[in-house]
């Protein structure tokens, strides 16, 4: 990976190449790790039902890991960039001269968090202000291994907790949604 010494610029993150995971905190990029198969498979069954919501409402777009929000700039100079496991951009929040091929300039009108064995919660919080603070409307963080889900919603102290056996009412964002945490925990079966 190459090493930027100036202010890094949304140019300069395009340059690393697609393969590079990475996130810009405080100007510094810093490297994603590696993640497993069970991450992927909750961050994918999350994404799967939202993008089934948006193939019959279409009010929005529902993307996976890997795009690149640009949370906070100053002077060209990105001072924060996060990429969600899944995230959501409402329709009437998509910049019309977007260019799908950049990092999306702004924040998802909501971000998908998910736990990996190694993740330090205090990270997962920093990410949900940097997020509240760029204008996402919830965060939810998925923790696997304990089938649980929090919801975090923009100018609310309170952290709401689903567990698998559990609907959480995503209406305030998804008119009509109840997503069953049961069917995003829920491994494949593999016939073994």
């Amino acid at each position: 990976m190459a090493v930027i010494t100036r202010p890094l610029t949304v140019d300069d993150l395009l340059r690393l190449g697609s393969d590079a995971r990475v996130e810009v905190v405080g100007g510094e990029i810093v490297t994603m790790t590696p993640v497993g198969g069970l991450h992927n498979w909750i961050a994918k069954r999350i994404a799967w039902a939202l993008d089934a919501y948006m193939a019959e409402h279409k009010s929005g777009l529902v993307f996976t890991d890997s795009l690149l929000y640009v949370l906070s700039e100053k002077d060209d100079s990105v001072r924060i960039a996060r990429v969600p496991d899944a995230s959501y951009i409402r329709t009437a929040d998509i910049p019309a001269d977007w260019d799908f091929e950049r990092p999306y300039p702004g924040a998802p009108t909501l971000a998908v968090e998910v736990m990996s064995p190694d993740d330090q919660f205090e990270d997962v919080v920093q990410k949900v202000g940097d997020y509240f603070a760029a204008g996402t409307a919830e965060v939810w963080v998925a923790l696997p291994r304990q089938k649980a889900l929090y919801r975090y919603r923009q100018g609310q102290s309170v952290v709401e907790t689903y567990r698998a056996g559990e609907s959480m009412d995503a209406s305030d964002l998804f008119p009509g949604l109840a997503l069953a945490l049961a069917e995003v925990f829920t491994l494949p079966d593999l016939g073994r």
